[in-house]
């Protein structure tokens, strides 16, 4: 990049807050796909005035601008693949307003998710999505790639919490969207547009979130079963006998034992699969459902439910389950990472394609995640010293998205597209639909410089 655009850049952000130091550039150039692009510059604003600026300064330059919350992104959302700028958003970590009694937040977006929770927890409310990653995950991360996590069973993703938006766009003019009520139906639902759109449309600087109050109670019991076939069936069995809990968690035996030194009591060598689940409410309501859930499961043989005692023991349980992923490089340093989403009723038909396909192709590939809401995490794990396990595993992931298609299911529930699944985007989305986004992209970034190279095809 010229120097005397970089000069520029320090210029609006300030010397302290712009860098192009090598090892700086490095910390700023990979996510959680473990790839690695370089950029030219990292530039740290802390107002939507000084994005706003510095994406005018791109329109007239023609570099590429990629915003950045921590990084933790598993499809490559945040990795500026053409160099350019990054637009590190740490500094815009500001709670802005918590309304106790309109049950709102405004946040900006370098606002950790984990931290976010309990500060709204401490007025006696809620704010529900809750990525694995949410003691580091910012906010606006969230928002740009619509997070999930284990309570979007009974509660939704980050989209059902997102009421407005303030946002820098590509001509460093800046838009609102939104509303601070509950209802509003003026114009187009811009807000829905932005969630998810993975950096490409606009920059998120400011994010006006709803609130729910605080659950009064709440019980989790995990269920065992030696049956990989059954556990994966209790799950849409749960829901249509009006059991709604607020986490329905998955994990098959090869996940299991990459955390059963975590889990309060190991599993037993013959347990196939394990459930978290947890439900909350009111005392009533909580007591009601546990009632419900036991009769149940006298139905499932192969099952067997026990619940969580204490504090203590509800800890260590969320510890293992939000371990396994890290856990895998226990098999090997190198793996693809899958969110896909099925039909409750079809995760049993996914489970049984994903042990096929580790046999015929002998792969080790195990699968956890959401169980209530169909988003089940596929890891198929890699040998790095064996190229041709390298290319079965390229031929393991296009067979699992061309499945997941078939069992009427998405490709991701909470990654989204980045530039790990751009290639496969058109099993899903036909020529029209696409068409139609990229109408959009053109719309909002006519130049081409916000986050380049993201969700669509190379050859599109």
């Amino acid at each position: 990049m010229d120097k005397n655009i970089i000069k520029q850049i320090t210029a609006i952000v300030g010397r302290e807050n712009c860098t192009t130091r090598l090892e700086d550039l490095h910390c700023y150039s990979y996510d959680g796909t473990r790839k690695s692009f370089l950029p030219s510059v990292v530039a740290f604003p802390d107002s939507s005035a000084q994005i706003a600026a510095l994406m005018r300064l791109a329109s007239v330059h023609l570099f590429p601008v990629v915003a950045r919350g921590a990084g933790s992104g598993m499809t490559g959302g945040s990795l500026p693949v053409e160099g350019g700028m990054v637009v590190a958003l740490s500094r815009l970590n500001r709670i802005l307003e918590i309304d106790r009694d309109n049950q709102i937040a405004i946040i900006e977006p370098g606002v950790i998710t984990g931290e976010f929770q309990q500060e709204v927890k401490k007025v006696g409310l809620f704010y529900p999505p809750d990525p694995a990653s949410l003691k580091f995950c910012t906010m606006g991360g969230n928002a740009a790639e619509c997070a999930g996590g284990p309570s979007a069973v009974k509660y939704g993703v980050t989209k059902d919490f997102i009421i407005g938006l303030e946002v820098v766009l590509a001509n460093g003019e800046i838009l609102t969207t939104g509303t601070r009520t509950e209802k509003g139906v003026v114009g187009y639902d811009l807000t829905r547009l932005f969630i998810g759109s993975e950096g490409t449309l606009g920059i998120i600087t400011k994010i006006i979130t709803r609130l729910i109050p605080l659950p009064e109670h709440k019980e989790t019991f995990l269920i065992n079963s030696t049956s990989l076939p059954e556990a994966t069936g209790l799950v849409a069995e749960l829901l249509s006998h009006n059991i709604r809990p607020c986490t329905l968690e998955y994990m098959d035996r090869t996940a299991l034992s990459l955390v059963a030194k975590l889990l309060p009591r190991p599993p037993a060598a013959d347990i196939q699969a394990m459930l978290l689940i947890e439900i909350d409410g009111s005392r009533s309501a909580v007591r009601e459902q546990t009632e419900r859930l036991h009769h149940l499961l006298g139905t499932f043989p192969h099952c067997a439910i026990r619940q969580a005692a204490t504090e203590a023991e509800i800890d260590e349980l969320w510890q293992a389950r939000r371990s396994i992923s890290p856990a895998t490089f226990q098999l090997s340093p190198h793996k693809i990472s899958e969110d896909v989403v099925v039909p409750r009723t079809r995760i049993p038909d996914l489970v049984h394609f994903t042990e096929k396909l580790a046999r015929e192709l002998d792969l080790t590939i195990l699968t956890f995640g959401h169980a209530g809401d169909g988003n089940i995490h596929v890891n198929i794990m890699l040998d790095p010293n064996q190229e041709a396990q390298h290319q079965k595993g390229e031929i393991a992931r296009e067979r699992l998205f061309r499945e997941i298609i078939n069992l009427d299911g998405t490709l991701s529930g909470e990654h989204g597209i980045g530039i790990t699944k751009s290639s496969f985007l058109p099993l899903e989305l036909d020529d029209t639909t696409m068409k139609v986004m990229k109408q959009l992209k053109k719309l909002f970034d006519p130049l081409g410089i916000l986050n380049p190279g993201k969700i669509f095809p190379a050859e599109l």
